[in-house]
């Protein structure tokens, strides 16, 4: 079956290189993370977040208690816990030279979290996440805390998802 120009061994090469292929992905694994099948859904359902001390941190832990359980409100026994520590920070960025006030600034929303199986005390995920949202400081006082707000809650809702989604990633594992 070998021909004198090698040809039949490199079939035969290729050939086994294409079964090692398709071995190879047929041990993939690979599905939706929000698949009714996995029941993701359902674990996310049963995590209780922490008190907020803040109105930042309130309003994450709102959002974050909405996206978790798809607005059934926090579970009356958790599987899981979700301590939460949220912090704020303002950054002027554009200052005005003439008078040294700032113009635009960001806002950065911080989270660090801990995620823990409430029976055993196990931490399945912890981590750090942060959002920023840009924001326009106009020359009126009450416009100016107005936009900050504003700004606080678009980083607010965007860290909420972000943690959803990697809570949903450490429990879609399990």
């Amino acid at each position: 079956m070998l021909l004198s120009d090698g040809t039949g061994l490199s079939r035969f090469a290729k050939a086994l290189a294409g079964l090692a292929i398709l071995g190879a992905l047929a041990g993939c694994q690979v599905r939706p993370l929000y698949s009714t099948g996995s029941g993701t859904e359902g674990k996310l359902a049963s995590v209780s977040i922490s008190e907020a001390n803040d109105r930042v941190e309130q309003k994450v832990r709102n959002d974050l208690i909405f996206l978790l359980a798809g607005g059934a409100g926090e579970p009356q026994n958790a599987t899981y816990h979700l301590e939460m520590n949220v912090t704020v920070r303002n950054i002027g960025v554009l200052i005005d030279v003439a008078d040294d006030i700032p113009r635009a600034g960001r806002i950065v929303v911080a989270a660090d979290y801990n995620l823990v199986k409430t029976d055993s005390g196990e931490t399945l995920a912890s981590g750090k996440r942060s959002s920023v949202a840009l924001v326009d400081f106009p020359v009126q006082e009450f416009a100016k805390l107005r936009a900050v707000r504003d700004a606080e809650n678009r980083a607010a809702r965007e860290l909420a998802e972000l943690i959803r989604a990697d809570v949903a990633a450490a429990l879609g594992r399990r």
